[in-house]
């Protein structure tokens, strides 16, 4: 086990609904939390039917597969995510790792990018502003080489950091506290703006749910 004490369950809003299983005991995906094309112009339809519809589908399924008649078979997909490896590991926390992502999007019509005071204080706190606190973030999604993603998480010091992570790797294994996440695998916006990195970063700045980032890092198991 990677981690006895884990706030796994309280980082991911959605993690009840995330591990509700069918009647033969499997995971579903769960319906997007928005209409697929919610957040255009900034990330396309398209982009969420294949990112959501069918990579994070993939994922699931490769998951169910890979616990059937396992000691994986009726952990959540936290648990299995902190107790695997190789394979499983792989694909169970790229489930986490997506859901985690959509779960703190918000439609483009959705103009309040106010920041709630407790997360602002905090932003300002470890990073002296919100701009340099997207800039020092937007760098470190941009550097990531090959597939990966940045994080933002919350220290038990109360300061927050900036994390890189390669392939499906989370910050959860580390026993540190997840609040927000960019996956930069080139699935996540390849149909949208090719190789420009860059601009998908940039997009992503627009749509972000500030709201729900305030509840993970207020969030306590």
């Amino acid at each position: 086990m990677k981690t006895e004490k884990s706030i796994s369950n309280c980082v991911l809003l959605l993690s009840k609904e995330v591990n509700k299983k069918d009647q033969n005991g499997q995971f579903q995906l769960l319906p997007p939390l928005y209409p697929e094309d919610a957040y255009e112009p900034y990330m396309s339809s398209k982009t969420v039917q294949f990112h959501y519809g069918k990579h994070l589908l993939g994922y699931i399924e490769n998951t169910n597969k890979l616990i059937a008649g396992t000691e994986f078979q009726d952990m959540t997909i936290e648990e299995i995510m902190l107790n695997s490896s190789d394979k499983l590991f792989n694909n169970s926390a790229q489930v986490f790792n997506h859901y985690f992502q959509f779960e703190a999007l918000r439609p483009a019509k959705d103009k309040n990018e106010e920041l709630p005071k407790k997360l602002k204080e905090k932003i300002e706190e470890s990073f002296g502003s919100l701009e340099d606190f997207k800039k020092k973030f937007s760098e470190a999604a941009v550097s990531v080489f090959g597939s990966g993603y940045a994080w933002l998480l919350a220290g038990e010091d109360g300061k927050l950091e900036i994390m890189q992570t390669k392939n499906a790797e989370n910050p959860l294994t580390q026993g540190k506290k997840p609040i927000l996440n960019l996956d930069v695998w080139e699935h996540a916006y390849y149909l949208d703006v090719q190789n420009l990195r860059v601009k998908y970063v940039e997009n992503f700045w627009n749509i972000v749910d500030w709201e729900k980032v305030e509840k993970r890092m207020l969030c306590e198991k």
